[in-house]
């Protein structure tokens, strides 16, 4: 694949999980696939099935949009830096209970390619901040 379908492939990624659409990662992402920064949810299985797992959860107590910014591609890897918006409606593991309020988190996501699927995720997120509009964590100087 060239480097600009390696692009389209990541933003049909972030497309199907933003309609919902979790068993598209069928087609998208390879079964044994390895995520470096994975969800910080307990019990999740390995693999593909962890990453739909994980999404699932996402996608039911905070659904949303990503919103891609910047993307640059070489080789066989994708680098996206994005915004994901949403409304915390339903409760996240942890726990933490539905607060209604709307969220927003940055992040920037490697996703490396390898026979048309994403095989392998790095990321680096705004957790603090996420955690800090969550009510989790006070904010600094509060």
């Amino acid at each position: 694949m060239t480097t600009e379908q390696n692009k389209a492939l990541v933003r049909r990624f972030y497309a199907e999980i933003d309609a919902g659409n979790i068993d598209a990662m069928d087609e998208l992402v390879a079964e044994d696939y390895v995520d470096h920064n994975p969800a910080p949810f307990p019990n999740l299985a390995s693999g593909r099935e962890g990453l739909k797992q994980a999404f699932r959860i996402f996608w039911t107590a905070t659904p949303g949009r990503h919103e891609i910014e910047d993307q640059v591609a070489e080789g066989d890897k994708v680098v996206t830096r994005l915004t994901a918006y949403g409304r915390h409606e339903g409760d996240l593991p942890g726990p933490l209970p539905a607060t209604g309020i709307e969220i927003r988190e940055t992040g920037v996501a490697i996703h490396r390619i390898a026979q048309g699927r994403i095989v392998e995720h790095w990321s680096d997120r705004d957790d603090l901040g996420l955690m800090q509009q969550l009510g989790v964590i006070p904010p600094a100087g509060a």
